[in-house]
């Protein structure tokens, strides 16, 4: 990658590697020593067709000017593919729930990286834009404990009505139930799922659903919330794979046998706010910030 990095950044070595590619931490030699971090990315596929991800990533981060969203800095072209010059954030929210055993979450900061994620969600709503993979590891902390959504790599722009999208997005344990039985026309509501589900996460100190397969996550589900009535959410029925699957019965749980006996009455609210089945009886991110 050094080889074809421009001179105003110098590397300070590789901080990440993952399936789209590596990220260097380097210093902005043209911007009063900046700490920066690289991301390579490759535009071309295995079979030689430009990476959709790639695209997704760079057209909806050129559009974001948001506080509580990564802000892209630049970008360059290498032999093989681009690299996306961002602000350089230490931290993850994934990072910071690992620590949580010896050094938990403060209610105060779970409220505050909260508020943060919803404003930067009701951003990205505000342009139309699903993000489509909100989780822990793609929450970004800043030296100032700013929280920034990251990582656009299967961010849509969305459609009223809505279009078919593949159900084959989001990370398991934050995918919405419409998803998990097959849906391919969703909307922003699955990412307002998701952020519930990581706000439940920070509350317990533990993942509200960690299902190992697919049917694990959706019986995990199922469990909790109940079996899903027809009355609540007609479009449940007509799902592609909800009668391929059968649970048993159940009533669900109360949140207030769930969560820690602390929690109070307004969190509770608000995981219920958004840990819902029928997606048009989710909160909005503005409805909650």
């Amino acid at each position: 990658m050094d080889d074809y990095m421009p001179s105003r950044y110098q590397p300070l070595g590789r901080i990440g590697e993952g399936v789209h590619g590596i990220v260097v931490k380097a210093r902005d030699l043209q911007c009063d020593d900046k700490i920066v971090a690289i991301k390579k990315l490759s535009l071309r596929t295995k079979f030689g067709v430009v990476s959709l991800n790639t695209v997704r990533e760079i057209r909806a981060l050129q559009h974001c000017r948001c506080d509580n969203v990564l802000e892209l800095l630049d970008m360059y072209p290498d032999l093989t593919g681009i690299s996306l010059v961002f602000e350089y954030m230490p931290h993850t929210l994934y990072s910071r729930l690992k620590e949580a055993d010896e050094n938990p979450l403060s209610r105060a900061t779970v409220r505050r990286y909260t508020g943060m994620l919803l404003k930067g969600l009701a951003y990205l709503h505000g342009l139309r834009l699903m993000h489509r993979d909100v989780k822990p590891a793609n929450l970004l902390i800043d030296r100032h404990d700013v929280l920034k959504i990251a990582d656009f790599g299967l961010a849509r722009i969305y459609s009223e009505p809505p279009r078919a999208y593949s159900p084959q997005v989001a990370t398991r344990w934050y995918r919405a139930p419409e998803i998990l039985w097959g849906s391919q026309q969703y909307g922003p509501p699955v990412d307002l799922w998701a952020s519930g589900v990581v706000f439940a996460e920070m509350l317990r100190g533990l993942p509200l659903f960690a299902g190992a397969t697919d049917i694990e996550q959706l019986a995990l589900v199922v469990r909790t919330l109940g079996t899903p009535n027809p009355k609540d959410w007609p479009e449940v029925r007509s799902l592609p794979d909800y009668n391929k699957i059968r649970f048993p019965s159940a009533r669900g749980e109360r949140w207030e046998d769930i969560f820690p006996s602390c929690t109070t009455r307004d969190e509770l609210g608000l995981v219920d706010a958004l840990v819902r089945y029928n997606p048009a009886k989710r909160h909005t991110a503005e409805e909650v910030m």
